[in-house]
């Protein structure tokens, strides 16, 4: 039996075309634990949907024990998961292997696994902002490059940042986020860790620290391309499988999209 999953808030309400054959069942209100206890060792399944989606099922249930084929067909905003896997045409794709052995972030006393990254910093800012917005104007399309690019000038105030990455410590001013990435991309399309490799077992760090404004402004749009990293003096980048982030005030962060509030720092294990 195929079964598809599909999650109507994504791909702006439309539901998956119906094939013969196919059993159809929303994601929202599933109980996943006895789904995947309820299907055959043969049974595949296929998620219609986004990154939220996706980090829904690795938080419900073991993604490392299922036996059953997995596939994702991308349907959500921002599809970094699938962007990331350079699967950006809209097929869908099995995914046991990349679901498999993630990395836990341990943040404000919860535990939640990953599949993307954690934003720290202006990119928590941003989402924090996204969210307000939603809540007042459910309509208005969110422009996340306006909320950075209003952040970075007038409204987020740059860090000082205490890191340990595998036992290892440093200090940063300035510090304009920091996040911590299990694939490349981020915030719908960013390539933020352009060398993270999801499959290496470990993380990157990357740190964004800059003095100046306009300057951190100036530089900002290249983490579209990757190639902010080329910025050594204000872009460096760690690698590790234990990372430790701390801000000497609290702001926000998100996870793979997922805001939290009020965090003066977050760990990550892969």
């Amino acid at each position: 039996m195929k079964y598809v999953l599909y999650n109507p808030r994504s791909n702006n309400g439309m539901k998956p075309g119906f094939l013969e054959g196919t059993e159809y069942r929303e994601v929202i209100g599933l109980d996943y634990g006895a789904f995947f206890a309820s299907l055959a060792p043969e049974d595949e399944v296929t998620f219609v949907g986004g990154d939220g989606t996706l980090n829904y099922l690795v938080n419900a249930v073991n993604t490392s024990a299922i036996q059953n084929n997995i596939y994702l067909r991308p349907a959500g905003t921002g599809n970094d998961f699938m962007n990331d896997l350079d699967n950006r045409d809209g097929k869908e794709i099995l995914i046991n292997r990349y679901i498999r052995d993630l990395p836990v972030v341990y943040v404000n006393g919860t535990e939640r696994k990953f599949i993307n990254g954690i934003g720290y910093g202006i990119d928590g800012y941003c989402c924090e902002v996204a969210d307000q917005i939603r809540a007042s104007a459910p309509e208005k399309k969110i422009n996340y490059t306006g909320i950075a690019i209003k952040g970075l000038l007038f409204h987020f105030k740059k860090k000082k940042a205490h890191i340990t990455v595998d036992g290892r410590a440093y200090d940063f001013e300035d510090v304009w986020l920091a996040p911590a990435m299990k694939g490349r991309f981020y915030g719908g399309g960013m390539d933020v860790a352009p060398e993270q490799d999801r499959l290496s077992g470990s993380l990157s760090l990357v740190v964004y620290h800059c003095r100046s404004k306009l300057k951190a402004l100036a530089v900002f749009p290249d983490i579209f391309k990757g190639t902010h990293v080329r910025h050594g003096d204000m872009v460096s980048v760690m690698t590790g499988k234990d990372i430790e982030v701390r801000f000497d005030e609290p702001c926000a962060l998100q996870i793979d999209g997922e805001t939290v509030l009020n965090v003066s720092s977050y760990r990550v294990k892969a």
